[in-house]
């Protein structure tokens, strides 16, 4: 049974929840002495935390329920010594979520998932210090001017993205698509790729970074790497350069596991941490020269893009109702492409790249 570095919690069993992949496991021994009872029931009770029964019926027909390794229906009764695996959305912290009216970028919606286009400077959900204004109070007001269908849901996520870090996330709109989400999550099928820019020339065109990310033990705001292993979850990262820019580098990035601060802690693990990260120490000059006009190159830059040079470029996932494969491209934002184009005329022509952006 995959119980994937899980943390113990203070239910029955065990769970734990995978980085930025929110996705909650839970792992229960059914007692020696248990009476045969229906799973969905037997669940409902063991569990607790306001999971209801029909999220844990969904999560059986979308395959997230697992017995002795094997997915089962939510009529499959226990039997003594069953090893239960319920893989399950994170649930969502206890904020009062509230409509607003912001602006989102709505790349594609049906009545089951909704695709959005996430600005830089968005936070995905409430949190300490964001009760408002977050992406999932913008999706509440969309849903709010849409007509209203059977169910009456909250929107799910299943994956987020940094403040900062821009591109495409999808969000569950019914238990079930919700599930279902969370299982591919699990499963490690849903397709994405990010493109960063950052500090440094890499030497290989392409790699993998492997290293269990947990909490920096200094910094609680940050991530570490714990190449050991004795410490924090399995991670993977693979990149690829796309171009060589002299002083940085512009490469394309493809999640294995989904940690949270994943690409950019795994980046300045190898050397090359992403531009104009300020987490993590990118928003100083890491590679260069000393001369002042290349000082003043690297302040239009980060003026020019005040975040980290971060973007989740496609997301492909199985339609939770229909079966069929879904694949989304997010070209680079108009910033994030400037800079890009600034390092391009730097690396010709430093001069006319600094007073440019005078």
């Amino acid at each position: 049974m995959n119980t994937d570095a899980l943390d113990e919690d203070e239910v029955t069993g065990t769970s734990g929840e995978q980085g930025d992949d929110l996705v909650e496991l839970v792992t229960l021994k059914v007692d020696k002495g248990q009476a045969p009872v229906r799973i969905d029931k037997f669940l409902h009770v063991h569990i607790g935390n306001n999971v209801s029964r029909t999220k844990i019926q969904n999560a059986a027909e979308a395959g997230s329920i697992q017995v002795n390794g094997k997915p089962v229906k939510s009529s499959y009764k226990i039997r003594p010594d069953d090893d239960i695996l319920l893989i399950m959305p994170k649930h969502a912290e206890n904020y009062d979520l509230v409509p607003e009216n912001i602006p989102i970028d709505i790349v594609y919606e049906d009545d089951d998932v909704i695709v959005i286009n996430k600005s830089p400077e968005i936070v995905v959900h409430p949190g300490l210090g964001n009760p408002r204004g977050t992406l999932i109070n913008a999706v509440l007001w969309h849903f709010n001017e849409l007509p209203k269908g059977k169910e009456e849901f909250r929107p799910g996520l299943v994956h987020r993205l940094d403040k900062g870090t821009s591109g495409l996330i999808v969000l569950g709109k019914t238990e079930f698509a919700l599930s279902h989400l969370a299982k591919q999550f699990f499963d490690r099928t849903i397709q994405r790729k990010y493109m960063a820019l950052v500090w440094g020339d890499l030497k290989e065109d392409a790699g993998t970074i492997t290293g269990n990310i947990g909490r920096d033990t200094r910094e609680r705001m940050q991530m570490e790497v714990y190449p050991d292993g004795d410490k924090g979850k399995h991670a993977v990262t693979h990149y690829k350069v796309v171009e060589r820019l002299n002083y940085v580098t512009l490469v394309e990035c493809k999640l294995e596991t989904g940690r949270t601060h994943q690409i950019r802690v795994h980046m300045k693990h190898i050397g090359h941490t992403l531009f104009n990260d300020t987490r993590y120490g990118g928003d100083t000059i890491l590679k260069g020269t000393i001369y002042s006009k290349y000082k003043q190159f690297i302040e239009n830059c980060f003026k020019i893009m005040p975040r980290q040079a971060l973007h989740a470029a496609t997301l492909g996932f199985v339609h939770p109702t229909t079966g069929k494969n879904l694949f989304f491209e997010s070209p680079l934002p108009v910033e994030f492409q400037a800079v890009v184009e600034k390092w391009r005329k730097y690396w010709t022509n430093p001069n006319a790249a600094v007073s440019e952006g005078e």
